[in-house]
């Protein structure tokens, strides 16, 4: 994928996302960032998988905010072009959310969506 493809496809990090994968990644002895990663299955066709990293692979693509990282392979990048990941804490609870504008439905949970 070229340079203008993924800066086509950007994915934007908002403050509070930047501030608590500051929080976990600074917990984590040895961790650098935080990975997300779309996959097949999940009640709406994809899911999200978040996981904690110590290296960055020659396909990811990287979003920085305040000295946080969120990687993203190419594949997934396909999925979550111009999508927004947020860090919520209301009363449902404390998550990562993304509001993808690819999705054409999603799962109560909000893990889960279909295109």
């Amino acid at each position: 994928m070229g340079a203008d493809a993924k800066t086509a496809m950007k994915v934007e990090m908002t403050e509070s996302a930047a501030k608590r994968i500051s929080k976990i990644v600074g917990d984590e002895p040895g961790k650098t960032a935080l990975r997300v990663a779309v996959e097949g299955g999940g009640c709406s066709g994809f899911s999200y998988k978040f996981d904690l990293v110590d290296t960055r692979n020659d396909d990811d693509v990287a979003i920085e905010r305040d000295g946080a990282t969120i990687l993203i392979d190419d594949i997934s990048l396909i999925y979550m072009g111009g999508s927004v990941i947020d860090f919520v804490d209301d009363l449902m609870g404390q998550s990562f959310q993304i509001r993808n504008p690819n999705a054409v439905a999603s799962c109560g949970c909000g893990t889960s969506f279909s295109i």
